[in-house]
């Protein structure tokens, strides 16, 4: 495969969440490396979370873990915090987190700071597998067999 030419991958912007769970996180910025490169085994993404306004925190996610999937993240730029079940992190340029296959451990990044936070997040792709468990909120996203998945709310109940 040759060199990606990033400037021609596209930006999505926001999340997949349901209202009213995607509003912390509708200003971060993906870049789906790793499809744009045709990898299935895992994926890559290059996340840029806004530096926060008016007070407002820029979430990469909803607070989650997942069943069949590890996730890595390195910190390339600027400085967020890993809010997890045992508590707030500091992370900044440099600093890397993993999170385990069904830990339970809920997580998610959160900039507060005034300046952008850029980052990878490099994990596994198992969403037949995969029950992605949300901490905080009453969201849920099961495994189904099929890699297309929808919200439930936690009775079960779709969005």
């Amino acid at each position: 495969m040759p060199k990606l030419d990033l400037k021609a991958i596209d930006a999505r912007v926001g999340n997949g969440y349901p209202h009213p769970h995607n509003l912390p996180c509708d200003h971060r910025i993906n870049y789906a490396l790793g499809d744009a490169g045709g990898l299935d085994q895992f994926g890559v993404n290059l996340v840029t979370l806004p530096a926060a306004k008016s007070g407002e925190e820029s979430w990469a996610s909803q607070r989650h873990w997942h069943s069949a999937e590890d996730e890595f993240v390195y910190i390339l730029s600027g400085n967020c915090t890993l809010v997890d079940d045992t508590g707030e992190t500091p992370l900044s340029t440099g600093d890397a987190c993993t999170h385990k296959a069904n830990d339970g451990n809920g997580h998610h990044l959160v900039n507060t700071s005034g300046s952008d936070v850029t980052f990878l997040v490099v994990g596994a792709r198992r969403p037949e597998n995969d029950h992605c468990r949300y901490a905080d909120i009453d969201l849920d996203l099961p495994a189904t067999g099929q890699s297309d998945r929808d919200y439930f709310h936690k009775d079960g109940t779709p969005y």
